[in-house]
């Protein structure tokens, strides 16, 4: 039987873009879902999409980067689903600005969603997880945890972190009975530009610039990407890429790690390079 058909799944930032299109698959695979996002209004909209499912459904409105938020998410979703068998930790910002435009503010604000989001959300549901036959864990990274833009500095920070995270512990569970999987999705059409934050000092020019930039960039839809991590839980993956402009920047930094980046900013700036 597959692992997602009567699996009981957390996932963070249900709320929209990839989030809200694992939730959609999730369901149609036969999943119960306990979804969490700081966005109440998205979250809703998320559980509309579902229509009528086959298992249960329930809602949490959880701020991952408050300890106590995500241990009270871990406590609600056992104590109305009995059980989770699979911790999606998809929650994540973003933030415009140099090193220099940024405050240390901006920069723990978006470490305490993307990294310790993470951290809370894998301290709080491995227990129960522990306890089931089969379970799995999913971290998201990025592209940006493989290679580290200029403008991307928190981001990088956050995303290299919870890649080194993750690697660690799936080395500590090897053997037992909880996969972890990290993922480095490529360009996904997500509002995660749109929402960001701009830095304290960062010109609004360049929120704009970086908008349009990944507009044109990002051409994997959420969906894709959504199928694609799901297929890596079924077959175990440890590893999984998304997107062709992420398994080509897999290879380009294994080939050039130091010197990567005089290639991909001549991708990044050219017009002409909107597709993968």
């Amino acid at each position: 039987m597959p692992f997602l058909s009567g699996a009981v799944a957390a996932v963070t930032g249900a709320g929209s873009g990839i989030g809200r299109a694992l939730a959609q698959q999730l369901a149609g695979a036969g999943s119960a879902l306990a979804l969490a996002d700081v966005d109440e209004a998205g979250l809703l909209r998320t559980a509309q999409s579902l229509g009528k499912t086959s298992a249960a459904v329930t809602t949490h409105f959880v701020n991952v980067a408050d300890e106590e938020s995500v241990s009270t998410f871990a406590e609600d979703a056992e104590a109305r689903h009995g059980r989770v068998t699979l911790l999606i930790n998809n929650a994540g910002v973003s933030l415009h600005g140099d090193f220099e435009e940024i405050s240390l503010e901006d920069f723990r604000w978006l470490m305490n969603v993307n990294f310790w989001g993470v951290i809370y959300g894998v301290k709080y549901f491995l227990p129960m997880l522990k306890r089931e036959p089969r379970a799995h864990i999913v971290n998201l990274s990025s592209v940006f945890g493989l290679v580290a833009p200029a403008g991307q500095a928190p981001y990088a920070a956050s995303k290299f972190a919870v890649r080194g995270f993750t690697e660690a512990l799936r080395h500590e569970l090897q053997g037992s009975n909880v996969c972890v999987s990290c993922v480095h999705p490529g360009g996904i059409r997500t509002p995660i530009a749109r929402h960001s934050r701009l830095g304290s000092a960062t010109p609004a020019s360049k929120r704009e610039e970086n908008i349009a930039r990944f507009d044109r960039l990002a051409r994997t839809a959420p969906e894709a990407a959504a199928a694609r991590i799901l297929r890596g839980v079924e077959r175990r993956e440890e590893r999984i890429l998304i997107g062709i402009d992420a398994r080509q920047i897999d290879i380009l930094q294994r080939l050039r790690p130091v010197s990567y980046w005089k290639t991909l900013s001549r991708k990044l700036e050219d017009p002409a390079s909107s597709g993968h």
